[in-house]
């Protein structure tokens, strides 16, 4: 099977190639940036570069040389923006099967900033052969943008199960690991935690702020407002640094705005932290609030809520409850080389139609 994967130069487009080039004959990629050594592949083939943005008008066209050139058997576009849109100009007249993978702010978002985008996008959508989501909420929110010709929720899953985490061993550690954009919300968590370093209660607890991003000075500056201790700013850490901080935490904290599944929430569970997380409809299907993990409905009152799931956290006896729930449902749901197998049988079941 010759699979045309295209996507934006995104660590998760990248990731995806290389989880799915095992299931394939021959890979090829269509991305908008350099291809990271450690994602080639044995059987990747072309990697053209171009500009994904609506001004780039002649995209659509370099991409259909480029499937006219290679002939793939599939077509899998990952985000149905603009990308889909290039990808969708390009397909026209092709009588080729192509998915469509939904990431999420391309159809929880952007068709909410006008009119033309929302067409854009129920347009990619209805074109496509079929459409994969990585949760029920998104899925039903493009089946109210546009009929669909076949929907399938999956997500990319976390590389492997961790080892059964030392739950007594762990140290009395919470973890934020998200980028620091706006839609994250970590400025919320630097004052939910001042409110946790003031209670005397928790003065053995420690916060890290991993990642890195447009905000990383300001949460610095607010750290240092709130005369805070006990946080732990790292930046940009490796894939084998955060597995290690995931270790460490009894509990993950991540409240954006809007999110559909997140590979982090996922990683969190598997590697035995206790979620706090948003309100949104993407974790509430895999957070039982209470149960494996807590919502906080205000995050205007994060700090109550972490106060609370603080208390939960440190006891080892209800910590184990609650990881032994949630890492079942990630080797269940959300591991990486099982789900690209589900990918690759859609794939197997578009080209039989």
């Amino acid at each position: 099977m010759k699979l045309l994967l295209i996507g934006s130069a995104s660590v998760h487009t990248f990731r995806y190639l290389a989880g799915i080039a095992p299931q394939v004959s021959e890979v090829h990629l269509v991305t908008s940036g350099p291809l990271p050594e450690r994602y080639h592949a044995a059987n990747l083939g072309r990697v053209l570069q171009v500009d994904f943005s609506l001004r780039a008008l002649r995209t659509a066209s370099r991409i259909a040389a480029l499937i006219d050139e290679l002939r793939p058997d599939i077509v899998h576009v990952h985000q149905a923006n603009s990308v889909a849109w290039h990808a969708r100009r390009a397909l026209a007249g092709r009588r080729m099967p192509w998915l469509l993978t939904a990431w999420g702010s391309d159809v929880l978002l952007l068709p909410q900033q006008s009119r033309l985008l929302r067409s854009m996008v129920a347009a990619n959508l209805a074109a496509a052969s079929a459409v994969t989501s990585d949760s029920l909420h998104m899925a039903a929110v493009c089946r109210q943008l546009a009929p669909l010709r076949r929907m399938d929720v999956l997500n990319f899953g976390m590389d492997e199960l961790p080892a059964q985490p030392d739950i007594a061993a762990k140290p009395l550690s919470v973890l934020s690991c998200r980028l620091h954009k706006p839609l994250y919300r970590i400025d919320a968590i630097v004052r939910a935690w001042a409110e946790v370093e003031a209670d005397a209660r928790f003065a053995g607890w420690s916060l890290t702020v991993a990642a890195s991003g447009s905000e990383t000075d300001a949460l610095l500056q607010l750290a240092r407002k709130l005369q805070l201790q006990r946080i732990h700013f790292t930046g940009f850490v490796t894939p084998d640094v955060l597995a290690g901080l995931y270790r460490d935490a009894r509990l993950f904290v991540s409240v954006p705005t809007s999110d559909a599944t997140s590979i982090s929430l996922l990683e969190a569970m598997g590697h035995g932290c206790l979620p706090l997380l948003s309100n949104l409809p993407a974790n509430l299907e895999w957070v039982l609030d209470g149960v494996n993990g807590a919502i906080v409905e205000d995050v205007a009152r994060l700090g109550t809520a972490l106060k609370a799931q603080l208390l939960r956290a440190g006891d080892n006896e209800q910590l184990a409850e609650a990881v032994a729930l949630n890492r079942r449902l990630v080797s269940e749901k959300g591991l990486h080389q099982h789900n690209m197998a589900r990918f690759a049988d859609i794939y197997r079941q578009l080209l039989a139609h």
